[in-house]
Parts: C-alpha cells; sequence; structure tokens
C-alpha cells in the first residue's frame, strides 16, 4: 500500500507541474508510463489480445465493458486515452482534481440534454487527434457478463468521422478463472476495493481488441448500429454469445466510465 500510495503522490506531482507544458504526445509517454508501474505494483500482469490500434491513435473512440476503476489504468497502460465520467467525481478529493487534470469530460447523467454537449466536446477532441473513452454499459459489473450498451455518446463517432474502437477487459487468475476481487461493485468503497485488489498474490487483465468500426459506413450509419456492433466485438472478446437485441432494448441513455 505504500508503494502504491507513493506511486499516487509522483502522479499527483506530475500533474500539478510538468503536464500542463507538455504537447499531448509527451503526455501519453508519461501516462502510458505511469499506469504500468502502477499494474506492476498492484500485481497485476497485462495480457493484450488482437491488434492494438497505436500508443495514441487519433480520431478514435474506445468503448469497453466496465468492471472496475482499474479500468482506466489497464487501458492507459496499452492504448492512453482520455475519459468521459460521471459529472459527481469532479467534486470527489483528490479523484475529481486528477481526472480533471488529466483531461476527463464530464457528464450530468441525470440530464440526457447534456449528452448533446457532451458529444460536441467528444467530437472535437476526435477531430483534433484525440483518442477518447467511454464505458457504455454507463455502470460497473462484476465481468461474468455484459450490459446493454448505452448508444448516446457513439453519436461522437459519427460526427468526427472517426473510429470505434471495441476492447474487453477481462480480470483472471493465473489459470484463467475470472477475478471476483477486482470488481467494483455494491456498496464497496474505493479504499476497501484497493485492498482486495492487493491481497489477490497473482492475477492479471486481458485486453482484447476487437475489429475497429468505421463510423458512417454502411451498416454504421447511425448510434444504435454502431453501439450493438461494438457490444458484439466486445462480447466476443469476453468469450461471451449474446442474444440478438429487441427493439425496446437499445437504449439513448448516457454512456459513463465509472458507476
Amino acid at each position: 500500500m505504500l508503494r502504491l500510495c507513493a506511486h499516487l503522490a509522483v502522479g499527483v506531482f506530475i500533474l500539478a507541474t510538468r503536464y500542463p507544458r507538455l504537447a499531448h504526445a509527451e503526455r501519453a509517454v508519461i501516462t502510458r508510463r505511469w499506469a504500468q508501474k502502477a499494474l506492476k505494483i498492484l500485481g497485476v500482469e497485462v495480457k493484450v489480445n488482437g491488434v492494438n490500434p497505436g500508443f495514441y491513435p487519433p480520431n478514435t473512440l474506445l468503448v469497453a465493458n466496465h468492471v472496475s476503476w482499474l479500468d482506466i489504468v489497464a487501458l492507459n497502460s496499452c492504448t492512453v486515452t482520455r475519459f468521459v465520467a460521471k459529472r459527481e467525481i469532479r467534486s470527489w478529493p483528490l479523484i475529481g482534481w486528477l481526472a480533471h487534470a488529466g483531461g476527463t469530460v464530464f457528464i450530468d447523467r441525470g440530464n440526457r440534454r447534456d449528452a448533446s454537449r457532451v458529444n460536441q466536446a467528444l467530437a472535437h477532441a476526435l477531430g483534433h487527434g484525440g483518442c477518447m473513452a467511454v464505458f457504455p454499459e454507463a455502470t460497473t459489473s462484476d465481468g461474468s457478463g455484459l450490459l446493454p450498451f448505452k448508444a448516446s455518446l457513439f453519436e461522437a463517432a459519427l460526427l468526427s468521422g472517426g473510429t470505434v474502437q471495441p476492447v474487453s477487459l477481462r480480470y483472471q487468475r493465473p489459470d484463467g478463472a475470472l477475478l471476483q476481487e477486482a470488481a467494483y461493485v455494491g456498496d464497496l468503497s474505493f479504499i476497501q476495493s484497493i485492498g482486495r485488489m492487493l491481497t489477490v498474490p497473482a492475477c492479471a487483465v486481458e485486453l482484447s481488441y476487437g475489429q475497429p468500426l468505421k463510423a458512417g459506413e454502411p451498416g454504421l450509419d447511425n448510434r444504435f448500429l454502431l453501439a450493438e456492433q461494438a457490444r458484439q466485438q466486445v462480447a466476443q472478446g469476453l468469450r461471451l454469445t449474446l442474444e440478438p437485441p429487441r427493439p425496446a432494448e437499445q437504449s439513448d441513455a448516457v454512456a459513463e466510465p465509472s458507476s
């Protein structure tokens, strides 16, 4: 725990002093190194399947299933990205400041109209060479299944003419069994979640990159089609078989990275 706290302190110092003066490419280098070391301290090995779209792929919207706060660290250890977070996180002590300083876009999940503002912000970032990420399930799960994807923020990829990159996150034990301790669900606090991870002697996170989806192409020319195709790709990476969606399951609620 002491090593992790010290590493967090280093991150705070960098964000407060060096980060604002750096170009995006330089920020990406620092972010990936920090994330890789954080996973090493936690004893989490990273396994990659599929083709990583790059260190900091331009005009790319990463979409992934959501298990834990650790998802952000795991993704940044391979593909550096900025995230969308619910507005409440901005007011959290330290965590809110870290998210803001790191370029997080905050959204009011209780206001459906706010999705339009966020889509414009995401599209602007994507169109200027950025890589952004959302968790379309809009909440965390234990990783054993996959909730329906909220389609709202897929609109940003259509506005920017960008690429949607599905990514599956699966936390597992050395024998491949699902690691339940990684799930940040229910009434578990952030500190308790970290403590649970530190009790696991050995584990890994498997990142499976699915087929990139070019927004606007035939069959991918609206947010609902993009959301469903991305969900199918994420499910494949998780080794899950999904039933075809019913019309009533199509949702335009807001996606976010954190419960």
